[in-house]
């Protein structure tokens, strides 16, 4: 399809990659927000366009601002008790949120053509990427309100390390992002929440319970409706694109499902396995997962290592 101008219109997948070759993290965030109102209204209309050769960087652009570091150099972030340890705790969510940018764009850009996903992929990991884009310009502004900025401490990118892990594997991507890491942002999250009102920090408390942590459940969700769905479709085609509606299937199909439920769960658990490195840490915060659409059987079985809990 071309615009009236004569110059094809720019696809879904093609504006992703100029928010993912983007460096400066603000006008990433800017950006996104606007190719996300682009789509989401319509503005926007193709998801991709098969006859464009695309490019996804290994790692997307970014500035050299922020120092480095292994995980396991990172200095401790305390527990807020200070001023100090406030601003670690916000520069270090406002680094995560600024690689959750990168990850909602690359799902889209990087597989959603790939593995030729309907468009609510592409629009569900728009949304995404566009809670990312508020939550880190929100924590950013919130950080140098605590008069301190995005840069001033170290970070690592730990983040993207399981990114590059899983590049070439949607379902191990979906598990390891999604199922893995945001489900760990609400297991701790409650916790950083108390930490900061116990810490005299109201305001940051607000932004992280009224607006970060709801949004955070739904972004788990989606990482599971997507696993869920490639499992599906795997057997059935139909099965899975019903499983994504809000119609119930045929009693006969959804017996189908139902026993279906236990093999996507073992496959969930081989993924995670293979990419993602020892057990998983509890407690676990089982309202907030049940609320993203996974109970216990998912999970609690990964937290367990030579028959005892970790």
């Amino acid at each position: 399809m071309s615009s009236s101008s004569g110059v094809a219109e720019e696809s879904l997948v093609e504006a992703a990659l100029r928010v993912l070759n983007t460096a400066d993290p603000f006008e990433k965030a800017r950006l996104g927000d606007e190719v996300a109102n682009k789509w989401l209204q319509g503005h926007i209309t193709r998801a991709y366009d098969a006859s464009v050769d695309i490019s996804v960087p290994a790692r997307p652009a970014r500035l050299a601002n922020v120092k480095l570091v292994s995980p396991s150099e990172m200095p401790k972030l305390g527990k807020a008790g200070s001023l100090q340890s406030r601003q670690a705790l916000v520069h270090s969510l406002v680094h995560t949120e600024s690689w959750a940018i990168d990850l909602s764009w690359d799902i889209i850009a990087r597989f959603g053509r790939q593995e030729s996903m309907p468009r609510d992929f592409f629009t569900d990991f728009v949304k995404v990427a566009q809670d990312e884009g508020r939550h880190f310009t929100l924590l950013a502004e919130r950080l140098k309100e605590l008069g301190s900025f995005y840069g001033a401490l170290p970070a690592h990118d730990g983040l993207w390390d399981s990114a590059t892990a899983t590049s070439k594997d949607l379902l191990a991507r979906l598990a390891i992002e999604h199922c893995v890491h945001e489900a760990r942002g609400l297991d701790v999250l409650p916790t950083t929440i108390s930490r900061f009102r116990k810490g005299g920090d109201d305001k940051t408390a607000e932004l992280l319970e009224k607006v970060v942590y709801p949004e955070e459940i739904t972004h788990c969700a989606t990482g599971v409706k997507w696993f869920k769905y490639l499992c599906l479709r795997s057997k059935s085609p139909l099965m899975a694109s019903d499983s994504l509606v809000s119609k119930e299937s045929e009693p006969e199909e959804a017996e189908i499902i139902s026993k279906m439920h236990d093999e996507v769960i073992q496959k969930f658990h081989a993924s995670v396995r293979v990419f993602f490195r020892g057990p998983l840490k509890p407690p676990f915060n089982e309202a907030a997962r049940s609320a993203a659409g996974f109970g216990p059987q998912w999970y609690e079985p990964l937290a367990v290592k030579d028959g005892s809990a970790e």
